[in-house]
């Protein structure tokens, strides 16, 4: 599995990053991260937009969700049975807003193995990891716009990744909201439920990954994050018009 996740993913990021990196004037890793991000972002673009509808769905089936609840309000069993078969026929999965964070995680994971292998290898590149048809750019200079060190914890990059989360993720659950406001029901749906754990959790998270772990890995989250928020506001732009 590891050797799988080995070649599937760390090492096309490894060396997509070297290759950045080569290219890029100044040879700024900062921004070979940032292009970097934006090049796995939009090739899982589909996977995340199918997701960003999935969410998008489940919050236009609240009020038929809110009478089923209210329905077989004193019997869970049949409750659950009618939800899961409610969500069944409309083909809605109300776990769905995880995912994204989930598979976030596995590319974070990938990066992080990335910057704490060229960190810990005094900033050299790994020959084993590199494609031949990719140039061995020496030394690596670990500095973002010359000001940022990417190998050590930033508190504003992390107060910015967490920001960023917050705000994606509030956007994302703003419809959902409206319409518990204009359904108020006393049993709150597993969904509902998840949402506002999601709205903090991944800020938490966000923030504290920054504030521990190397900057690199918060400059990634952060621009991440944006391209995701920038993906919800197109998807979601007809609705609000």
């Amino acid at each position: 599995m590891m050797a799988l996740f080995d070649e599937s993913i760390y090492k096309p990021i490894y060396n997509t990053l070297i290759f950045f990196y080569n290219v890029v004037p100044g040879h700024d890793f900062g921004v070979a991260i940032i292009l970097t991000t934006i090049i796995l972002k939009t090739f899982l673009i589909q996977l995340s937009k199918k997701q960003i509808e999935s969410q998008k769905q489940m919050q236009e089936l609240q009020p038929q969700i809110k009478e089923l609840q209210q329905k077989y309000k004193n019997d869970k069993e049949k409750q659950t049975k009618a939800l899961m078969a409610f969500y069944k026929e409309n083909k809605a999965n109300p776990f769905a807003g995880c995912l994204p964070l989930i598979i976030q995680l596995v590319f974070l994971i990938a990066i992080y193995r990335v910057i704490i292998n060229i960190a810990t290898g005094g900033f050299v590149v790994n020959l084993s990891d590199l494609y031949s048809f990719v140039p061995n750019p020496g030394e690596i200079n670990h500095f973002f716009l010359h000001l940022v060190d990417l190998t050590k914890p930033n508190y504003i990059l992390a107060f910015l990744s967490a920001a960023a989360q917050y705000y994606q993720t509030k956007m994302l659950f703003q419809n959902q909201n409206t319409t518990k406001k204009e359904n108020p029901s006393s049993e709150p749906d597993f969904a509902s439920i998840m949402n506002k754990q999601m709205l903090y959790l991944g800020p938490g998270m966000a923030f504290f990954i920054g504030a521990t772990f190397p900057a690199a890995l918060a400059l990634y989250w952060l621009f991440s994050t944006l391209f995701m928020l920038f993906q919800q506001m197109v998807i979601f732009k007809p609705k609000q018009q």
